[in-house]
Order: structure tokens, then sequence, then C-alpha cells
């Protein structure tokens, strides 16, 4: 398909392609606001960019607009593709701009034109009655849009300003073929069968009260699973040789100056006045991790030093941008920074390499990584860039592993390794990162004597495993959708006797379940047993012991795993030596 280039030329591009995939949508957007402005002529435009997986347009309605009008908007710009209508660009001055959107009562567009920079080419694109500043690019007609559909509604604040008016936000998506949609849809609903805001609330996990928004509180069955991947993230960290430790929660301002958080970092961070003295809420461990370092003098054979803290950090995340575990504004980070001459830098980004993979591995992840090397906005010597990305791509080398090298894409201060894991639908999430950092430790002055007997600078890697654990619990539910494996599972047995009779024996069960470790719920509720069954289904519990006069009788219990059905009759030592055998899996 011909694509509109935003510098006014045409290029051919299949959908399939960034830069067709963009122009396709973003021309849908543009057929959807030519909707909008026929049916409610008297709304006015914000932006309608296209993103990941589709597009979305942002109006301010004279009235309550709902999911009820989506229909309404769908027909019609079914009836504007198939007028088969062209794009035209063309370009106005600025003040040519300003009066055209001013005629057509389009005043945030009018606001747009007025902050672009005064030699910028403003440029439109016309489609029959519809005009819409726009630097493209676009397909060349309507009639290219065959298939599409429009999937949500939400908020926007206009131009991301919370004190700025409040917009109505229309998602949708479009494909080139009907086929592709009906994959993508069916794609969705499976997303949102998963989403771990309604499993966290029905499996009793966690919740996000009006009270804190973006502060979540976990329940205990939560608890349980947090604790669990902490514990497990403890394991092998100290068999890794990493020592912990927990910095302040809060430090004063001189220290986030010294780490450059202050001028960088500042509208992000929460802060307040202690003894007439500002501080500021930790939004990251690492500051504290080289206070740590400095403590006492090191020698090159105290190197490396690995530190690890589960430290809680808190960012100011504007309330649009919340999304359940996903997005928060208080979050638990398995942070780690490594303290290192130059020669350690390729063994212990493979250690650290080699950890995360083993991580990965156990929940069941497949993930693709990405080398990032310097931006353009950075601090640090050309000679500390290349030792630092060499150090990086030898250890990617060494191991064998494929990547991607994104271009300028690394921190001010350093590359880094990013690994992006994909769950069980297809979706990518980019959790552990490492980074090569010659900037901190230089800010800190810190130090180390070396084999010469002088002072020399320590290299800092900063790593995270699970990234945020908080979120990482989010992406496990969504990847697992809430039937985590056994030994992850909050509640591993429930015991479900038939009648009240039979509690005694139940409670046995329970207790020699206990004494082995295993985590189990009893239910002696005067119920019937399928409807006992069915709540534990639900609440997705690996095993299900249901507990008769048969089962009293040989000293057994029956059987029903969530995974596989009807197990059977099993006597209760078989079944403690089936459960740990998989344990041990």
């Amino acid at each position: 398909m011909k694509i509109s280039m935003k510098d006014g030329s045409v290029k051919e591009y299949v959908f399939e392609e960034a830069e067709g995939k963009e122009a396709f949508r973003h021309t849908t957007a543009h057929v959807l606001a030519q909707a909008v402005k026929r049916l409610y002529p008297n709304t006015k435009c914000g932006i309608g960019p296209a993103v990941e997986d589709g597009f979305y347009y942002d109006f301010d309605f004279e009235f309550d607009f709902t999911l009820s009008h989506l229909n309404e908007l769908e027909n019609e710009m079914r009836r504007i593709v198939k007028e088969s209508i062209p794009l035209k660009r063309f370009t106005l001055d600025r003040e040519e701009a300003i009066t055209l959107m001013s005629q057509k009562n389009e005043p945030y567009k009018v606001e747009l034109i007025r902050d672009l920079p005064e030699n910028a080419e403003i440029s439109f694109y016309q489609q029959g009655e519809y005009v819409d500043l726009c630097a493209g690019p676009h397909v060349l007609n309507t009639n290219l849009i065959k298939a599409f559909k429009l999937t949500v509604i939400a908020g926007a604040y206009w131009r991301g300003n919370e004190t700025n008016k409040m917009l109505t936000r229309i998602y949708g998506t479009s494909f080139p073929k009907s086929s592709e949609l009906d994959e993508y849809l069916k794609r969705l609903e499976e997303i949102k069968k998963r989403d771990h805001r309604r499993l966290g609330k029905e499996l009793e996990l966690f919740t996000i009260m009006d009270e804190g928004p973006g502060f979540p509180f976990f329940l205990p069955k939560g608890m349980v699973l947090k604790n669990l991947l902490v514990d497990y993230w403890r394991k092998i960290h100290t068999r890794e040789g990493y020592v912990e430790i927990a910095t302040p929660i809060m430090l004063n301002r001189e220290l986030w100056e010294t780490s450059g958080h202050w001028d960088h970092y500042r509208e992000n961070m929460y802060t307040s006045i202690i003894d007439e003295t500002e501080y500021a809420i930790k939004p990251m461990n690492c500051p504290g991790g080289m206070l740590v370092y400095k403590l006492k003098p090191h020698s090159y054979r105290d190197l490396p030093i690995r530190m690890g803290e589960l430290g809680v950090v808190h960012r100011h995340e504007k309330s649009g941008t919340l999304h359940g575990l996903m997005r928060v504004r208080s979050f638990t980070q398995d942070d780690a920074h490594i303290f290192m001459t130059k020669e350690q830098i390729p063994d212990e980004i493979k250690g650290v390499i080699r950890l995360i993979d083993e991580v990965y591995s156990k929940f069941g992840f497949k993930y693709h990584v990405e080398l990032s090397t310097r931006p353009e906005n950075s601090i640090g010597s050309d000679e500390d860039w290349i030792l630092a990305t060499d150090g990086l791509r030898k250890a990617l080398d060494d191991l064998r592993m494929p990547y991607i090298v994104n271009e300028g894409d690394g921190a001010f201060y350093g590359p880094k390794i990013d690994f992006h894991l994909e769950d069980s639908i297809g979706r990518t999430w980019q959790c552990g990162t490492i980074q090569l950092d010659f900037q901190l430790p230089l800010r800190f002055e810190a130090k180390y004597i070396g084999a010469d007997g002088e002072k020399h600078r320590p290299i800092m890697i900063h790593r995270v495993v699970f990234g945020s654990i908080e979120r990482f619990i989010g992406i496990l539910i969504e990847h697992f959708e809430g039937k985590f494996p056994l030994w992850l599972a909050p509640v591993q047995v429930k015991i479900l006797p038939i009648s009240v009779k039979f509690s005694d024996y139940a409670i046995s069960v329970m207790n020699e379940l206990k004494q082995i470790g295993i985590r189990c719920e009893l239910d002696t509720r005067d119920e019937k047993i399928g409807y006992k069954i069915r709540e534990a289904q639900l609440d997705k519990i690996p095993y299900m012991l249901v507990i008769g006069q048969n089962e009293i009788d040989s000293n057994a219990v029956s059987v029903r795993s969530r995974d596989m059905g009807d197990k059977g009759t099993i006597r209760i030592c078989d079944f403690k030596q089936l459960i740990m055998d998989e344990l041990e899996q």
C-alpha cells in the first residue's frame, strides 16, 4: 500500500512493516474523528496517534459519551470507508493554520499550532469535509481500512497534564483483513479473562483502595505469594554470594543532589521537611547502596562485592497511568549493586545473566535480550562508554546468547542489557535489566586500593531480576491465569469433608499435611460437596481432597487435581509422597 509520509513523499509499504502499520492505524484514527464530527458536529478534537496494537483519539464531547455510542460510531466509520475518500496533504503558514482551525472551532488544534517552533512546517490532511492538523503518515484512501473495532473508552487529561480538562479517549484497532481482526479480538478476550486486577480480587491476593491510589494492599494469600518470591530470591542470591542490606526509605536532599536524581528525577519524587531540612522518599535504592559501600575502605581483594536489597521505593506516577500492580506508586525493587574492577566486568555480567535465566526458566518464561548503547544525552568519557559496552557485548557473546542492539537507548550513565520475557499468550514484559555505571562511583568518590597500592574507582552494576516484585506478581497472575504451580500456590490443598461428621478425620489429614509444610485449608461448612468442589475450583486450588466414610475406613483421601481431574482414592501416605515429589520437580 502507498503511504503519504511526513515529508510529503509517497512510499510503498506493507502492513507488516512498522511504517505501514503506523500509517494504516493513524488513518483509522482520522476515520474515527471524521465519524465523530459527522455525528456530533460540536465535538472538539484533541490528538489521535497510532499506538502499539491500535490507535486512539481524544475528544471533548458536549455530552456524556459512553460505550453505548461506539456502535453508532463504527457504523458511520464503515460508511466513510465505503465512500473511498482520498487523503490529501497540504501545508499552511502559522497564521493561515490558526485561522483555519479557529474557523472550525478546534481550540486544541490552535493550541498545538501556537506551541510549534517558529520555523516548523505546519501540515494538514484532508479527507472529504474533514481536515486535521497532522504530520502523517497516512494511507492514500479510506477504502483500505477494511477491518476495525472500537474497543475501550477512557478519560485522559489534555496533553497529559492533570491541571487540564479531562477528555474522552476512544481506543480502537484495525487490520487489512477481517481474519486478523478476529484473531486479535479473541486475544483481547483472553487478556480480559486473565486481568490480574479481577483475579487479584477474586483470589483475595491484593486490593487497591480509594484511600491510596497506586499503593497496593496485600491480603493474607497475596502475602504468602509475595513471601514465596522473596524467599526464593534470598535463597538463590545467598547461593551466588550476595549479601543483603536495607537502606532507609527517606534520605536528605544533599544525597539526591550528589546522585543526580534531584536534577534528573525530581518530578517523580515525594519530599518532606524534617528539622528544617528537605528530605526525599527514595525512588531508587542505589544511592543508599553507595553509602553502605563507603562505610569502610576496600581492597581489590574484597571485590567483587555483590550487595542485594529488597527495597521499597516510591515514585510519583500520574493518576491516569496507574494500572493495578503493573503501574503503582510504591513497590519493592529486587535491586542488587555489584562493585568490581574493570577486569571483573565480563564474569560478573555473565553471572547475572545466568541468574536471570535460571529465574525466568523456573516460571516457564521465554525471553529475548536487548543491548542498549550510548544515548545522545549521556555523561562520561568515550573511553568509559566503550569499555562498558564492550564488557556487556563480550558477556553476551561468550554465552552465545542472541541479542538485539538498540542504538542510543542506554541509560544516561551507562549501557544496559534488558530482558523481555514472554508470557503464556505471547505478550512481552521488560523485567530484568543489567546496567553498567561508571558515573555514580565517581559522583560519590568511591574507592578501592588496587594491587599497586594506589586508589582506584570501582565499576558498578545495577541489576534487577523481578524488577518490581508487585509488577512481577501481576505478570504471574496473568501468565498462569491465577492457576499457580504447586510451589507458588498460596493454598496448595483444600480439604472437603462431605459432611460435618467427617470433620475430625479431615482435621487429622490437614495436620499431617501441615507437618510436612503443605499449605492447607479446611472447608467444614454445611454445604453440598458439589458446591464446595466448584468453589475450590474457582479458587484455582491445585488439589482438593474429598473425605467421606469410605476414605475414613481405608485411611485414604479422594483426590481431585485442578489440572488433571479426578485421580481416585489414594492412601494418605501415598498422597503425601505424590505432592512432595511434585514440589521437588
